[in-house]
């Protein structure tokens, strides 16, 4: 067998060190995500808590009289940094995605008055129903960090979770094949 040469040999040390890598930051990365997502609901396709209250656009909001159809509830606070940078992606994902295929409610929490929430709103240009959450909707969803998101089935039971900064093709890719 003829030996490799010594190139050969250095790029292959170096394409192993590179996925080695790879793979200590995705397994890092997961760890993590699994860590500050412990205290949230569980994905157990459990029935999701009540979510009902006053609209920011003056309607009301409730959960259980929607159509059968997933649901993404976003739940933000409007002096929240990552909420506001992910904020343009909800609106992007409401234009990738119909609103007859997946339902997309934003709840706001910690806010002072409905000024402040719709102040963020017309910032960032958000096209959703923003729902006037308050401390007990946080207790019931399990909300202690900003932004948090659930994605509900069509049958209102929780899918996945996540909370923290995501990206348009993240939000995407999470509320993508629910049923």
């Amino acid at each position: 067998m003829a030996a490799q040469s010594p190139q050969l040999e250095s790029r292959l040390r170096k394409f192993g060190s590179i996925l080695l890598n790879i793979g200590l930051f995705i397994a890092l990365f997961l760890v993590v995500t699994a860590y500050q997502s412990r205290n949230m609901l569980p994905t157990e396709r459990q029935q999701a808590p009540a979510l009902q209250g006053a609209t920011l656009q003056g309607g009301t909001y409730n959960l259980e009289t929607t159509p059968p159809r997933p649901v993404l509830v976003y739940f933000f606070a409007p002096w929240c940094n990552f909420c506001a940078a992910s904020s343009d992606n909800l609106v992007r994902l409401r234009r990738w995605r119909k609103e007859t295929d997946l339902e997309i409610v934003t709840v706001a929490l910690d806010w002072q008055d409905s000024e402040e929430v719709g102040a963020y709103a017309d910032r960032h240009d958000l096209n959703l129903p923003v729902v006037l959450g308050d401390a007990q909707v946080a207790r019931d969803w399990q909300v202690y960090a900003f932004p948090t998101y659930y994605v509900l089935d069509s049958q209102h039971r929780v899918v996945r979770r996540d909370l923290g900064y995501s990206t348009q093709a993240g939000l995407w890719w999470r509320s993508w094949a629910v049923d």
